[in-house]
Order: C-alpha cells, then structure tokens, then sequence
C-alpha cells in the first residue's frame, strides 16, 4: 500500500488554519449563488420562462401586436368586409356592359334603386336595402372613415396627371386634377397601395392602371374626398368615394362603393366591370384571371364569367372581344 511522504503536508498553527476555511466557505457560497442565477435564467421548464427571456418575448409580443395593427390597415385598405362589389347610397344604373359581384344600396326602394338597362349584365345578387346590403354599407362607412386624412398625417401630395408614374406599395396622397395616361403600380402579389384624394374628385380620361410584378387589383385601394368619374379608362383598386362613383366605357376591376359623405349613386355605361367582392377582381400583370361559372349562353355579350365552367382560363366565346357563335376567338386564344 502506497503511504503518502510526509515531507509533502504543510502544517500551519490552528487559527490560521480556521481563517483559510472561513475564506474557502465565503468563495464557495458566492459561486453556489452565481450558479443559481446563471441557472435560473436559462430555465425553460414548465414554471415558466427566466425574467431574461420574458423580457425577449415581451418584446416579441410588442412586434407582434405592430404586425397585427399592419394587418388591419391592409385589411381596411383592401376593403374586404362588404362582399359586395358594388354599393350606392340611393340608387345603382347599369346601362349595357357587366357587373361581375353583387350589387346593394343602403336605402331601400324608393329612392333605393338597381336599374339594368340594355342588356346590362350582373353576376351576383341584387339587394335594395336589404339587411346584407346595409350592413355592408355600414362597413364601407367604418372603412372610409378609417382611411381618411389625420391631422398630423404626413403625406405629400403629388401633383398632374401621374401620367408615367412608377409607384412601388405604399400610401400616397394625390391631387384632383384629371388623370390621364399610365399610372404603373409595382409589386407583389401580397402588396397594397393607398391612394388618397384628399381633396375634391378623382377624374380620368384614357387613364390606364397598370400592375407589374404580380400586383393585384384588389390589393389598392383609392379613398377619393369627393366623386369619382371615369371615361374609357382601365381602372384597377377598390374606389371609396364620398359621393357618386360614374364609369362611362372602359374596364373596373375592383370595389365601387359610393355615397360615404351622404349622398351617392354608381352609374356604369358600357363598361366591363369586375368586383373584389366576387373573388374574382384580383388581376394581375398578365392581365388574364380565372372566371366563375355563370348560366349565360354564347351570344349574350360579355359577362367576365365563364357559362359551365366549360373554359375556366379565357371564358366563352364571345368574352374578350370574340364572336359569338365563332368558335375562335379574339387573338386566336
């Protein structure tokens, strides 16, 4: 058995002795209760989270609730709650051309009135005044007022005819003077723009929206102060306008909701109109979206619907300027 060399043991006098140990035990319990804390913070179990990590996912949580008040805004500027495509205060007149989604007005008749005319086609329902109808005017309301200009907003107002403009997501302020020529909005299938007027009309002639990058119609959103007038143009975004929304030729794709200051009806004359609230408005750069079913026959004019089913991509054969009864069709597609 081995015996340890004595010649290796130190003796010191006994009070010297018992200092040492005292210092041992004061170093000891300092580092037992370093461990503890080190082992407190990096706790996970199930008595819940360290105050290290609480104060991350506090944190987190402030994120998260930014995202959701994000979320509303694009949900109030998308304008999604109403599922009609098309809403007047009094009174909607459709004289030729069609109306993809349903049609409501908040008063019932009369003065609240649908009026189809020359042949004027709507896909959806048509609700004078009706329980759905006003509720999704009361909602319109709640939106329009959501989005209007705040004291304290800052948003310059960019001013002409935004003939040219290249406008990436974003809000913007614009002014009332008549658009005209190609307005292009670039983005994403999951961006959203919100056009504001703050003050009086949104007027065009020949004026163009045009969406790049995968953009979609139902993604903008144009809150207008005063009315909203259009002629032979391609308008695309839900239009909120204070008074009446009138679209004379030309193409809509998106909401036309009319009448939030108190008075306002929506007047369409031969123009091909196509709503967000028919799930269906949401066109993107290749200017081509999927069509519903619909029980129109050949020959009836266009009607942005697909009878059957029968040709889901390019509809029948008298939609996008074909013949009916020819079996081509415009562009030979």
């Amino acid at each position: 058995m081995w015996i340890p060399d004595r010649s290796c043991f130190h003796t010191k006098p006994l009070g010297e002795t018992m200092s040492t140990l005292s210092r041992l035990t004061t170093r000891l319990a300092v580092v037992a209760s370093f461990a503890a804390l080190l082992t407190a913070a990096c706790n996970t179990d199930s008595n819940g989270p360290s105050s290290l990590n609480l104060s991350a996912d506090r944190g987190h949580a402030e994120h998260e609730n930014d995202n959701d008040n994000d979320n509303d805004n694009d949900n109030a500027a998308r304008g999604s709650s109403s599922g009609f495509s098309v809403l007047a205060n009094a009174a909607v007149t459709c004289t030729g051309g069609s109306v993809v989604g349903s049609v409501g007005t908040f008063l019932t008749a009369p003065p609240g009135a649908i009026t189809l005319t020359e042949g004027c086609l709507v896909s959806g329902a048509q609700d004078i005044g009706g329980p759905a109808a006003v509720s999704a005017y009361n909602a319109f309301l709640s939106q329009y007022a959501a989005l209007a200009p705040k004291l304290g907003d800052n948003c310059p107002v960019i001013t002409g005819t935004l003939a040219g403009a290249n406008l990436a997501p974003g809000v913007y302020c614009v002014s009332s003077e008549a658009k005209t020529g190609v307005l292009t909005l670039s983005g994403n299938a999951n961006s959203t723009w919100l056009i504001k007027v703050p003050s009086g009309a949104l007027t065009g002639t020949s004026f163009s929206v045009v969406l790049a990058g995968g953009a979609q119609a139902c993604n903008v959103t144009w809150w207008v102060d005063a009315a909203v007038t259009m002629t032979d143009s391609d308008l695309k975004g839900n239009v909120l306008a204070g008074a009446a929304i009138t679209v004379t030729r030309g193409t809509f794709a998106g909401n036309a909701w009319a009448g939030a200051d108190g008075v306002g009806d929506v007047t369409f004359t031969q123009a091909a109109v196509v709503g967000c609230g028919s799930g269906r408005g949401g066109r993107g750069d290749d200017g081509d979206h999927d069509k519903g079913k619909c029980n129109q026959g050949v020959g009836n004019g266009p009607e942005g619907c697909d009878p059957g089913n029968s040709n889901h991509r390019h509809g029948s054969n008298d939609e996008n300027g074909g013949t009916p009864g020819n079996p081509g069709r415009k562009g030979g597609h």
